[in-house]
């Protein structure tokens, strides 16, 4: 089930530059996943920039480009694609995730992934982060992001 066995121990302070790469559709959701990942950001101490793309489909074009700068140590993605009446979802949503895994293993940069997946509206408002949400997911992209920042300090 999503949402339970998740991190419960905030991330210690981590001095770190992150890109907030974050789709524009669906405004509301992105509202909140947006302000779950900067909160979660400022409470580690981590400096972050958001930059915008049109959609999910260019979250890992965004993530390629930002990693490429070396000017951060970790990526925030973040987006929602929801289930439509045709395939166009599936093809998103499998671009999306192949080309930011691609994108992270490639360049080395950890990437927190906080694209939803959702067959509803109401099922990524509940997982946005917003007051009447059971799930913050944008905080929980952050988190990893953070984290795996913590894992290779202390591997390098």
């Amino acid at each position: 089930m999503s949402g339970a066995g998740g991190p419960t121990t905030p991330v210690g302070p981590v001095n770190a530059r992150v890109a907030i790469i974050a789709a524009s559709w669906h405004e509301e959701v992105m509202e909140g996943l947006v302000a779950g990942a900067t909160r979660t950001c400022d409470e580690a101490g981590a400096r972050w920039q958001l930059i915008r793309v049109p959609g999910s489909f260019e979250l890992a074009l965004g993530c390629s480009i930002a990693a490429a700068t070396r000017r951060f140590e970790a990526l925030i993605a973040l987006g929602v694609v929801i289930r439509g009446d045709t395939p166009h979802f599936d093809y998103v949503c499998r671009a999306a995730a192949d080309g930011i895994m691609r994108v992270s293993l490639d360049s080395g940069v950890p990437i927190g992934f906080g694209l939803l997946t959702c067959d509803t509206e109401a099922q990524a408002l509940d997982r946005a982060g917003l007051s009447d949400s059971t799930e913050d997911k944008g905080a929980e992209a952050a988190h990893a992001a953070l984290t795996m920042v913590t894992v290779i300090r202390a591997l390098g």
